[in-house]
């Protein structure tokens, strides 16, 4: 009886102290509380500063309408100056103009705030506790080459608006800003200048005095088409697009492959390291021409064997890199008159060259230049153009986002892979603005930029859950 008494004696002590300390532990966390933030949670019922096992909690609540993001899309489609499957969407044209229009409404019932800059570059904001912070921005593009697919651009946009609505869904609140970013033209389509709305924000200032004189193939200025479709209204000077770097704390890209790996390896992300450094060529010859019967084979000077044998070259040089990561296209070989009885007077190419090295890739394009000069003097016609459009460096991405973007994918129990991207994006000029990383998903046979291309929905379900978590991260941080 005593030792049953002195038993209850002891434990009654020891729940006491433990009561004690708890009530002093949760005085003291009290005590070092804002008050004001205290008030805000209370009457918000969600956490103002959210914690880190929150965001790791946070995946289990994630819920993606992947119905209502596909209908989107197939919606977003039907702005084409193309029958489907086909979407043909050329900037500045009347369907990009009310693609725009679709875009900053979807935005809008986010609960986003609307801007946009004098070249359309569109930004969507959700507006985060500490908006004083830079934001973590993300986005693609959603304009489309002749007889496109509908995936291409659009996943990173209209999965980016989703990716806001899954997280504001879930009760999640960001610390920075969390910005939705819809490129102006990443295709070269129009007027020969790919990424053209993200080189501007990354503040090329070449680019920004070029199209004030540059025109497309109807000989319709840049100006006088981004007028006719709202934009640069004021003057001519296109430097206010600039942004500063450090204007976004970070930048993500949601896009589909464009490629079979993840396909066909059966793996549901891909976590991008590096984009390759991609440029461009324009090369004229000019011979003399004349008629396809008259004159005999020893005295001809023909301007489309000489392109002909440079596209070879091309190839040749690639293949000779040394790296399977060294790439050439010749993807535009015009020739001039264009008659089946008529020698060709004049020929014209694009050629498209990219790796991951710049220095290698830029020894490549060396090597067409002198093919190039010699062609044109063993056949005697003239080199009267070679012209490097661009030469872009490749850029990497930042290590705490490729960290982000893994632990995402592990706490999702996604599959994922390191990758290189061969496609150049936005993200690779928005790497002068802020880090930035990229995510991939799979797609149909790494089909893309033909009416084929496609993505499941539990593709892009998984990209957007992904984004969205990887967003809430950087959010934080």
């Amino acid at each position: 009886m005593s030792l049953r008494f002195c038993n209850s004696h002891s434990l009654y002590h020891l729940l006491l102290v433990l009561v004690i300390f708890c009530s002093i532990s949760a005085i003291y966390a009290t005590a070092n509380e804002d008050p004001t933030i205290t008030t805000m949670e209370a009457f918000s019922g969600y956490p103002i500063h959210e914690s880190n096992s929150f965001v790791t909690n946070l995946a289990s609540s994630l819920s993606v309408d992947t119905e209502t993001l596909q209908k989107r899309i197939d919606e977003l489609s039907t702005f084409s100056d193309t029958p489907a499957p086909s979407v043909t969407r050329v900037l500045y044209t009347e369907n990009d103009v009310l693609a725009r229009s679709y875009i900053k409404n979807l935005m809008g019932l986010s609960g986003l705030s609307v801007r946009e800059d004098a070249v359309g570059n569109i930004f969507g904001r959700w507006i985060g506790n500490e908006a004083e912070l830079a934001p973590v921005a993300t986005g693609s593009h959603i304009d489309a080459i002749p007889y496109s697919g509908k995936y291409d651009g659009v996943v990173g946009v209209l999965g980016a608006i989703e990716a806001i609505n899954v997280l504001k869904r879930s009760g999640f609140r960001p610390r920075r800003s969390l910005e939705v970013i819809m490129f102006t033209s990443e295709e070269p389509t129009r007027y020969g200048i790919s990424c053209l709305g993200s080189r501007l924000l990354a503040g090329i200032e070449s680019l920004a005095k070029d199209l004030t004189s540059t025109v497309d193939g109807q000989n319709i200025s840049f100006l006088d088409a981004a007028r006719s479709a709202g934009y640069a209204k004021e003057h001519n000077d296109l430097s206010s697009v600039f942004l500063k770097k450090g204007s976004y704390s970070a930048f993500v890209e949601l896009h589909i492959e464009q490629g079979p790996i993840l396909e066909e390896e059966g793996t549901s992300i891909g976590i991008v390291t590096a984009i390759a450094a991609p440029a461009s060529i324009k090369v004229d010859f000019e011979g003399n021409g004349g008629h396809a019967g008259a004159v005999l084979m020893p005295n001809r000077n023909d301007a489309g064997l000489a392109a002909a044998e440079l596209a070879l070259a091309v190839e040749k040089h690639v293949l000779e890199s040394g790296s399977i990561d060294t790439v050439g296209t010749v993807g535009i070989l015009e020739l001039h008159p264009g008659a089946i009885n008529s020698i060709p007077s004049k020929s014209h190419l694009e050629i498209d060259t990219r790796d991951i090295d710049e220095k290698r890739r830029n020894s490549v394009i060396e090597k067409i230049h002198q093919s190039a000069i010699t062609i044109a003097k063993n056949r005697g016609v003239t080199l009267s153009e070679f012209k490097i459009v661009n030469q872009d460096p490749p850029a990497l991405s930042e290590k705490s986002i490729i960290e982000a973007v893994e632990a995402a994918s592990k706490e999702l129990n996604l599959t994922h892979k390191f990758m290189i991207s061969r496609a150049y994006h936005d993200s690779l000029f928005m790497a002068r603005v802020s880090p930035m990383g990229m995510i991939f998903i799979p797609c149909f046979k790494g089909y893309s930029h033909k009416p084929e291309e496609y993505a499941s929905g539990h593709d892009m379900e998984n990209g957007v859950k992904v984004l969205a978590l990887t967003l809430a991260k950087l959010s934080l941080q």
